[in-house]
């Protein structure tokens, strides 16, 4: 029998936190040898973090990154290590995948195309390499083969694809099964969207049909840079057949799921159901794995939110409240505050720690309603807030008074109306600003997909914050959400 115990680790990094970062590819690394692989494989440039963005042009970034290789090379002792980092050579970055064994480099895969469209901008970091094409690196381990590589474990042959090369028409795949490969890794940094997952399953599926092996898809975990969500999916396909497939969107630092292949024989298990593939189960999932990591990444003291009683703030506030119910009933309260920063459980009631994390003001102005006040006081209190209220229509009395004395003409709501309108929404946003810099949180903004697509929002008003839960979502889907 030609057997092998692969692993996929999906780990949740920080971009250049080395300490972090390495901890989590060590743990994930004796977990892999406690389960008796043979071989793991991590995501995209684990080492670094995928979203060093403009540090990829750095020397410091591709040459600490290389030290710190060589912690990771005394843990591969009958384990081969699979693990991203930036690759440096002649003033060139290629993004590279270096395989380890009994702590020594066996060499680098290097990347081939590069996504520059949509919310990834790779060729302004990187070089694509070449295919077919292999140099020699001169590294502080030695002389190291780095391109289009193909390596060996235990007798079965194994090479990569590298997140987009997987997505392209021509692919590295279509050589290496020319070439008789018979694993293709593909460690990736793919976002999170709606539906996705089951487009990776599809390629994952049909890739491992067409080039008639094993083909495993390891991406990125969490909310890493701030900008985007990864979900950690971990797939394994079979010739064709889905053999794995993980949990999503966990909280823990990683997740790793291990199989073991028999390369002479058809396997007949089946994958786990996937459980996010409603997408308001997998939004509110997304969402909430989202705002733990920017929270605690950030080292803030929670959130503050301008809370109208409207559904864009409601949808903000609840996200919140499902941020810590998921995040706690996944790691338990005391993993949890530890998360954050917390020498101690600061309280096992998910109300009393969204009171802890959520400071909501309703700032009304002569036009507020009795209606939206009591909306907003009663969500606040439905889910733990800390509740404000306070008017400032002082400020906007005063604003107005200001400019009609200036230019010499009254405002007048049948000629001014979005004047008069938008002078509201910024008269609140200097004092939300200030409540969130008091107890060192985090603003949330409350402006959707909608109302960014059409214009339909008032700068330094809705749009003032530090971080937007649902800019990625628009109006009608947050209010079936909410119902």
């Amino acid at each position: 029998m030609r057997t092998l115990r692969i692993a996929g680790a999906a780990v949740n990094q920080t971009p250049i936190d080395w300490a972090g970062n390495l901890l989590n590819i060590s743990r994930a690394i004796e977990k892999a040898g406690r389960e008796g692989a043979d071989l793991i494989c991590f995501s995209e440039l684990t080492i670094t973090g995928y979203g060093c963005e403009d540090l990829f042009l750095s020397e410091w970034l591709s040459q600490t990154a290389w030290q710190k290789l060589q912690d990771i090379l005394e843990l591969t002792d009958e384990l081969t290590v699979c693990v991203g980092l930036p690759v440096r050579d002649s003033g060139r970055t290629y993004n590279g995948m270096a395989v380890i064994r009994n702590r020594k480099l066996q060499g680098v895969a290097l990347k081939q195309n590069l996504p520059g469209d949509g919310i990834h901008y790779e060729p302004r970091w990187f070089d694509a390499w070449k295919p077919e094409t292999t140099i020699l690196l001169n590294t502080a381990y030695g002389e190291v083969p780095a391109g289009d590589l193909i390596f060996d474990c235990k007798g079965i042959s194994f090479g990569f694809e590298i997140c987009e090369d997987a997505w392209r028409e021509i692919r590295p795949g279509q050589l290496h099964c020319k070439r008789g490969v018979e694993l293709i890794l593909n460690p990736s940094a793919s976002h999170f969207a709606f539906g996705k997952n089951l487009i990776r399953e599809a390629i994952v599926s049909n890739s491992s049909s067409a080039f008639n092996c094993t083909f495993m898809m390891v991406n990125q975990l969490g909310n890493e840079a701030g900008k985007v969500i990864y979900d950690g999916d971990i797939l394994i396909a079979c010739k064709g057949k889905l053999l794995v497939r993980n949990p999503r969107l966990s909280f823990h630092p990683f997740m790793m799921q291990v199989a073991e292949i028999d390369f002479d024989e058809q396997i007949d298990f089946e994958p786990e159901p996937e459980l996010l593939n409603d997408r308001n189960e997998s939004f509110a999932q997304a969402a909430a794995l989202a705002l733990f990591d920017y929270l605690r990444k950030s080292r803030a003291r929670g959130f503050t939110l301008s809370l109208s009683g409207g559904a864009d703030s409601s949808c903000c506030a609840v996200l919140v409240s499902e941020m810590v119910r998921r995040a706690s009933d996944d790691l338990g309260w005391k993993s949890f505050w530890e998360a954050l920063g917390e020498t101690s459980v600061v309280t096992t009631s998910q109300q009393e720690a969204v009171g802890y994390l959520l400071h909501c003001a309703y700032q009304a102005t002569n036009n507020s309603s009795q209606k939206t006040l009591q909306a907003a006081a009663m969500l606040a209190g439905s889910v733990g807030a800390k509740f404000y209220q306070w008017s400032v229509e002082e400020q906007v009395t005063g604003y107005r008074e200001i400019l009609e004395s200036a230019t010499g003409r009254t405002l007048d709501w049948s000629t001014d109306d979005i004047t008069l309108q938008n002078i509201q929404a910024r008269s609140r946003s200097p004092i939300i600003w200030m409540l969130a810099n008091m107890t060192r949180s985090v603003l949330l903004t409350t402006s959707n997909r909608s109302e960014g697509d059409v214009g339909y929002a008032t700068m330094v008003g809705d749009t003032s914050g530090s971080l937007a839960p649902i800019a990625g979502v628009d109006k009608p889907f947050i209010i079936q959400w909410l119902r």
